[in-house]
């Protein structure tokens, strides 16, 4: 019985687990980057927040000193575009985009939130190489327009500047609903729920236990957008379900 335990154990660790890696940083005022490496399907996933009235841009591995060097960059316009540096001027577009624009909502209160996907390494030598094992810290220099604009020009001096985030290992994943994500937190007109599992129900209460919002989940999903315009500001509790379980989350609204 020990034997086929122990068996199935490995089974599992070994072909149905993964192991991630996760950085979150503000690069500024309404420019923020959450990086998520997956040792299992070999993909790098990058949630990017910019201003919607105007384009910006994130370069991978530019350090601070350097910003018109070559790299890579990805810059939002109208649409995403995979770029590299090539001194002054503006990016030139590679002949191959590896980025997937996985979800583009609409945006709210002004802010614009993607999320992308690409292979942790790849043979492109424009882009900036992630291997799981030896991927701990990233620098990054960013670029916004000056003015409400989607025509990419000169961002100015004021506009530009260099980050470093540090990754974390988040161990094997979990399945629960207790790995359920909600972010940004604290938040303001709007949070997200991200599970990974399918959520069924969710419920959002007061501090006193009042429940305040019920939020709608179409057919089973695992993301939802969550909008608390009009919410008093405070601590208040998600309870989330699914058909199994059910867990509980704090959000502060700001």
């Amino acid at each position: 019985m020990k034997k086929i335990t122990l068996l199935l154990f490995c089974l599992l660790h070994f072909s149905g687990f993964s192991q991630s890696k996760s950085a979150s940083i503000v690069l500024t005022s309404g420019l923020t980057a959450q990086f998520t490496l997956n040792s299992n399907t070999n993909k790098v996933t990058l949630v990017l927040k910019g201003p919607s009235d105007r384009w910006f841009a994130i370069g991978l591995g530019v350090q601070s000193g350097f910003g018109m060097a070559d790299g890579d960059v990805l810059v939002y316009t109208t649409s995403l575009s995979d770029r590299n540096y090539v001194g002054t001027g503006a990016p030139a577009t590679d002949a191959s985009q590896d980025w997937t624009v996985i979800s583009n909502p609409t945006p709210v209160g002004g802010v614009r939130t993607l999320t992308l996907e690409r292979a942790l390494t790849n043979s492109d030598a424009n882009d900036f190489q992630l291997p799981y094992a030896t991927t701990n810290t990233i620098d990054l220099a960013w670029a916004r327009s000056a003015s409400a604009s989607t025509s990419l020009a000169n961002h100015g001096t004021g506009n530009r500047g260099f980050a470093s985030a540090t990754f974390t290992t988040l161990g094997v994943e979990d399945f629960s609903l207790n790995a359920t994500s909600v972010y940004p937190n604290p938040a303001s007109g709007e949070f997200f729920i991200k599970a990974k599992t399918k959520l069924s129900k969710i419920n959002l209460y007061s501090q006193l236990g009042a429940l305040v919002k019920t939020v709608p989940v179409a057919d089973d999903a695992r993301e939802v957008q969550v909008e608390v315009n009009g919410i008093q500001k405070g601590v208040y509790f998600l309870e989330l379900q699914n058909e199994k379980e059910k867990s509980w989350k704090k959000i502060i609204l700001e």
